[in-house]
């Protein structure tokens, strides 16, 4: 019987040099430390994120792991990889066990190093084939410098694309783009993306690996380009945007008993964002202006649309504050669908007790995989009865687009709206700016992850789209953390944390397009297909060269004797 084992595969004999094929790369550490060195380097890795955000720290941890892949096989690579990506994720993702227990947090931690494993396991590949391959009458320079880090770079940006998509919607959560938001490379969101800053921060951390291991290169050559492509990256300036207008922004933090497991009566969701909004009232009956009241997800027991009481009263507030509100409610059609939906209320013509309308709506686009939903049910209440149980109502997916028109009176505004996860959605954000939303309004519902790093880290989020896509962001939460964000990723005023509150900010508008919101999407597929490529070129070139060495060993073979 096969068994499996964590030994290297023999290192292959040096090479003829007629053959133009160099000997492969060695490991760096036995496979035991490599594993040890991975696990740390999860931990490091995590100190670049929210709460603590010390973004430098992304650099050595990836360090640590691309040093324990260097000379590795396919499989113990992938035992790297999986130890590296399991680990940052447990850390990570803490506020997954908030009220759940472990079970959700270590299966999602370890469906994300499953995935890490696969790409840990190419890139080992490619550490050990992508010299082999290399001609050695080529400058050897070029490939420890510009080809073996970009495969590696490259490699590392599919890896996340795939896993930020798939399956079941994928998890975008802690990707290695997320990190630079307070780093001096922050100019680049806005020209390549999150993917693209994934790359970049990769491919400069693999050029250092290959500059303090290359041996017989000139130090020039070693040390030269990783100060270059240093410099380029913090220097690069940010694509510039024009402001083309203002909009005047009512943004309501109620603070009410919104957690899943929280204990609260019907209407208390409802009460607490009305109080928490009544300075906003006191403040345009004073002579305030105000475009729009923005109100959190989670924030109102039932749909103004199907219950009288609830339309009065979000009636009754764009009334007084003389201009709509966007709030959100559970709504459910005619056949029982569930959907998890923003509504755009206009309560201002005629009683403020009067019904007042919808002007637009939006349905969660992409609903929370194991919180608003659980794909193939039968299946998983095979594994997990209990937790699956907690799940009673399922949201569907929405259809609707993710932009609206608000009427103000200087014309109507079109904003992008999107609720709580959607905010890592890559294509709905684009989408948004591409269908002509001047300003991005992101709203969530925190409740249930206490004083965690869940918050903090969602934030980061919203400051990184405004920097991607050219945009202010006005990010609204039940509990915090709310904020107005400038389109340079800084939070302009925010509310502190679990306390009721309200801003009244003049929020600017844009209408530049920048190149990661026109072609984030290409972006992210050139460079993830850079490192497939540059792999699958140096396997087709190692199997042409085995084939051709068979065919002369056997012709050698059956020459007629002396």
């Amino acid at each position: 019987m096969a068994t499996l084992s964590l030994r290297e595969p023999a290192a292959a004999p040096p090479a003829d040099p007629a053959s133009g094929t160099p000997r492969p790369v060695q490991p760096i550490l036995p496979w035991w430390a490599a594993i040890a060195t991975a696990a740390l380097g999860g931990v490091v890795t995590d100190l670049a994120y929210p709460d603590l955000g010390w973004w430098p720290m992304v650099f050595p941890g990836i360090a640590m792991a691309l040093v324990s892949l260097v000379g590795r096989g396919f499989w113990t690579g992938a035992l790297v990889g999986l130890v590296y990506e399991s680990v940052f994720y447990l850390v990570h993702i803490q506020w997954a066990s908030q009220w759940v227990g472990p079970i959700p947090m270590i299966g999602l931690s370890l469906t994300g190093g499953f995935f890490f494993a696969i790409g840990a396991g190419l890139i080992a590949l490619a550490y050990r084939w992508l010299p082999r391959a290399w001609p050695v009458r080529w400058p050897d320079w070029v490939l420890r410098v510009v080809v073996l880090p970009v495969a590696v770079a490259g490699l590392w940006t599919a890896r996340e694309a795939i896993f930020s998509v798939w399956p079941y919607g994928g998890f975008a959560w802690g990707r290695i783009g997320h990190s630079q938001i307070d780093s001096p490379l922050v100019g680049l969101y806005s020209w390549i993306g999150i993917s693209g800053v994934t790359f970049v921060v990769v491919w400069f951390v693999a050029l250092v690996v290959e500059a303090a291991r290359a041996r017989g290169i000139h130090p020039v050559a070693r040390v030269v380009p990783p100060v270059l492509l240093a410099a380029a990256l913090v220097l690069w300036p940010a694509f510039p945007v024009a402001q083309t207008g203002m909009m005047r922004i009512a943004l309501v933090q109620g603070d009410g008993p919104a957690g899943y497991f929280d204990q609260r009566s019907a209407g208390d969701l409802l009460a607490a964002q009305v109080q928490a909004t009544q300075p906003v009232i006191d403040q345009v009956e004073a002579g305030e202006r105000v475009d729009l009241v923005l109100w959190p997800e989670g924030g109102s027991d039932w749909d103004p649309q199907a219950d009288d009481y609830t339309g009065s009263v979000w009636s009754a507030i764009s009334e007084l504050a003389k201009a709509p509100l966007l709030g959100q409610a559970i709504t459910q059609t005619a056949d029982g669908t569930y959907y998890n939906t923003a509504i755009l209320w206009d309560g201002r013509d005629g009683d403020s007790a009067a019904q007042g309308e919808a002007l637009d709506t939006y349905d969660k686009r992409h609903p929370v995989v194991w919180g608003e939903y659980i794909p193939d049910r039968a299946f998983f209440e095979l594994l997990v009865p209990d937790l699956t149980k907690m799940i009673g109502r399922e949201y569907a997916f929405g259809t609707t687009d993710a932009v609206m028109d608000v009427p103000t009176a200087s014309g109507p505004v079109r904003v992008g709206v999107n609720i709580c996860y959607d905010i890592v959605d890559d294509a709905l954000l684009r989408e948004s700016v591409m269908e002509g939303g001047r300003i991005i309004l992101a709203t969530s519902n925190n409740a249930d992850f206490g004083r965690t790093d869940e918050s903090a880290q969602q934030l980061e989020f919203a400051r990184i789209r405004a920097a991607e896509l050219g945009r202010s962001v006005v990010n609204v939460s039940t509990v915090g953390i709310s904020a107005v964000i400038g389109v340079d990723g800084r939070v302009v005023e925010s509310l502190p944390w679990y306390e009721p509150g309200s801003i009244i900010a003049d929020v600017p508008l844009y209408d530049t397009i920048t190149p990661a919101a026109a072609h984030g999407r290409a972006i992210e597929v050139v460079l993830a297909a850079l490192g497939v490529l540059l792999l699958a070129g140096a396997g087709a070139v190692l199997l042409v060269t085995r084939r051709a060495s068979t065919r002369s060993a056997r012709s050698a073979d059956q020459r007629p004797a002396p």
